[in-house]
């Protein structure tokens, strides 16, 4: 047996697989529009949004290592009355189907008009990108031979995120004003469902039930949470590192200059200072390989969520499994070809997953104090505060986005 090595950025990871998830063109839009419409204010979201990922998976990698349950076999064994269980199946599997059909739609229409800005001939609308994107997603689940592709995919997406990184240097923004955003919480007019994306985009909720399983692969027992802890709070505060230097590249390029976003040719500007004439290129093939990978991901991790609490086999040739993750791509599909303007879809996606956050969280917690499901290695009083004060603000700012929804305020 090998002996455990300590993760390092060029080996990370489950946690890696957190980042990539969140690092979606839901990340790259929502960042975007928050940076070219307020600037460096909504940084602060994205710092409360890297603590309370790390928080949250901290518990979830936690539960996978300790018991050997996902997040959905725990929720199961813990609410062992009939009522309580039915009332959490209820709960978690709308949570998951809802945010995961919202987060689907983004992720196609971000594949969709990556490749849409890139080839411009006018016989090939949005939607006929719409239908290859889920069609391609569709056939590499149904052939369970998704792995090497996605990986090609991620590395992709890591080289367009190191592509902003590089550019945040370079154009060399104002630090303090940028340190001001990151730790003065502000909330500019109309900022209300940017800053709930922001979360959304970050704090995924379905990230939960994937860590929880992933760990398992990695770690066999408790000797492994150390190193788990380190992988992905390592993991996590690189992902918020590159989500912060998208939101400051769009500020240079648009925040107080008269322009605005409107695709994903305009996205190219911000890497202009970089890439010149390349930009363009870069964006589209960036934003679709994004897109692709997500669509597996998210389909999939609302199978492993939903077999989980219901009790069934999580096996990809089940018939079960299949109807699940294909109900989640063609209400994602569906959603993407119903005329929405693609931006505000994508921000209305991971302004959604922000809303459902508190309910999944609120479970994780309940689940983490169990004694019946983890014995000795419960939370701590410390993680409690932690977790509670994150439920606390996404809930506050969850009603806070749906009463200006609605109009009350």
């Amino acid at each position: 047996m090998q002996n455990p090595r300590k993760p390092s950025l060029f080996r990370l990871g489950p946690g890696a697989l957190v980042t990539a998830a969140f690092i979606g063109p839901g990340t790259v839009t929502t960042c975007s529009l928050a940076g070219a419409q307020f600037g460096y204010a909504l940084l602060w979201g994205l710092t409360f949004s890297v603590m309370a990922t790390i928080i949250l998976q901290e518990m979830s990698a936690r539960l996978g290592i300790i018991t050997r349950y996902g997040l959905g076999e725990a929720l199961r064994a813990h609410f062992s009355t009939p009522a309580a269980r039915i009332v959490t199946i209820i709960l978690v599997v709308s949570a998951i189907t809802i945010g995961n059909a919202a987060f689907q739609t983004g992720n196609i229409l971000g594949a969709s008009i990556g490749m849409h800005s890139l080839i411009t001939a006018d016989a090939l609308s949005l939607r006929f990108w719409v239908a290859l994107t889920a069609a391609t997603a569709f056939l590499l689940l149904l052939a369970g031979s998704y792995k090497l592709i996605e990986r090609v995919l991620v590395s992709l997406v890591i080289l367009m995120s190191i592509t902003f990184l590089t550019t945040a240097i370079i154009i060399s923004p104002h630090l303090p004003e940028i340190l001001k955003g990151m730790f003065v919480p502000s909330l500019p007019s109309g900022s209300i469902l940017t800053l709930v994306g922001l979360i959304g985009t970050t704090v995924v909720p379905y990230n939960l039930f994937l860590h929880a399983s992933a760990v398992q692969e990695r770690w066999k027992d408790a000797s492994g949470l150390g190193e788990a802890r380190t992988d992905i709070s390592v993991s996590v505060i690189l992902g918020g590192l590159i989500s912060m230097a998208i939101v400051v590249t769009s500020a240079v390029a648009f925040f107080g200059t008269g322009n605005s976003v409107t695709d994903a040719s305009g996205f190219a500007v911000q890497l202009e200072p970089l890439l010149g004439r390349w930009a363009r290129l870069v964006i589209s093939i960036g934003l679709f390989a994004a897109g692709i990978s997500s669509s597996i991901t998210a389909p999939l991790a609302a199978a492993y969520a939903t077999a989980g609490i219901f009790g069934w086999k999580r096996d990809l040739a089940s018939w079960r499994f299949r109807m699940i993750w294909m109900f989640i791509l063609l209400a994602g599909t569906l959603f993407s070809m119903l005329g929405f303007r693609p931006l505000e879809a994508i921000l209305f996606a991971q302004a959604a997953n922000g809303i459902l956050l508190p309910v999944i969280a609120i479970y994780l917690l309940s689940v983490m104090n169990s004694r019946k499901i983890m014995g000795g290695k419960v939370n701590s009083r410390i993680s409690n505060v932690a977790g509670i004060i994150v439920v606390l603000i996404a809930l506050g700012l969850g009603i806070r986005s749906i009463l200006h929804v609605i109009g009350i305020i």
